[in-house]
């Protein structure tokens, strides 16, 4: 009885620990990303690896590859796939990279958790 019931207390903790870090992840890396240049956007051809990095510029089929690439790099795949999902349907937009960016796409940037951290990956 003691064994389910510390199995059952170690699992609520790391659930909850899992929740945690995807809410207020913890960076080990103390370089700032570098900036990325992007081209004008009154460029009448579109680059593939640019197109989807601002706001509305994406289509619904295009948020899971976008997001499988956003979510490739962490140990969290599941939960970082769902929200990036999530922020994608709404705000059609991924930032590029695996990391960082989110200041192309201000709707992706700026929702945030009910506890006020960051909502999307």
């Amino acid at each position: 009885m003691a064994t389910k019931l510390n199995l059952i207390v170690f699992s609520i903790v790391m659930l909850h620990h899992l929740i945690s870090v995807q809410m207020h992840p913890i960076h080990t890396d103390t370089k700032s990303p570098a900036p990325q240049s992007h081209p004008p956007q009154s460029q009448p051809h579109h680059n593939s690896s640019q197109n989807g990095t601002t706001e509305g510029s994406l289509q619904l089929q295009e948020c899971g590859p976008r997001c499988g690439h956003r979510c490739s790099n962490t140990q969290y795949k599941k939960p970082c796939l769902f929200f990036c999902n999530k922020c994608c349907t709404k705000c059609l937009c991924v930032p590029p990279g695996t990391y960082g960016n989110k200041q192309v796409c201000p709707c992706y940037n700026n929702w945030k958790t009910k506890l006020g951290g960051p909502k999307c990956p």
